[in-house]
């Protein structure tokens, strides 16, 4: 996928940091500019499907429709419904058990704004949001655990 990718080290067990990333409505509590989520559709395990978001994009507050697809080993994907505000937003958790009872979690993401933001600005606000979600998801994690 074209974007950014990030990974990073949480001393939590797979299990545990996959099922907090799959919380989407503790987001507003730990990943940095989400404003609110809500799940509006889960699956027959109990794992959203579709979500509702409200984030802070420092320019503006934007609202967007999130599908989930559960059909990955190790993690779970994400793709916007696209709206006024964007033409693609995709993304990705892949989380790797690791030794000692800790989880390499990798997020990658790809985001095209419907307004024009020029491409190493939209890059960079890329690597910010992956960055700042992994160490929140990190601190969450290792925090529960």
């Amino acid at each position: 996928m074209d974007g950014t990718v990030q990974k990073i080290e949480v001393n939590a067990p797979q299990q545990f940091v996959y099922e907090t990333a799959l919380d989407l409505e503790t987001y507003p509590i730990w990943a940095g500019g989400v404003k609110a989520v809500t799940v509006v559709e889960e699956d027959e395990y109990g794992r959203p499907t579709v979500a509702d978001f409200t984030i802070d994009a420092m320019i503006k507050e934007i609202s967007y429709t999130l599908d989930y697809d559960h059909g990955h080993e190790n993690g779970f994907t994400w793709a916007a419904r696209p709206n006024d505000d964007l033409t693609l937003l995709e993304g990705s958790y892949t989380f790797n058990a690791i030794e000692g009872d800790a989880t390499e979690v990798v997020y990658a993401l790809r985001v095209e704004p419907n307004f024009t933001v020029p491409g190493f600005l939209r890059r960079q606000a890329e690597k910010q949001i992956v960055g700042t979600a992994l160490r929140g998801l990190k601190k969450r994690a290792e925090e529960g655990a």
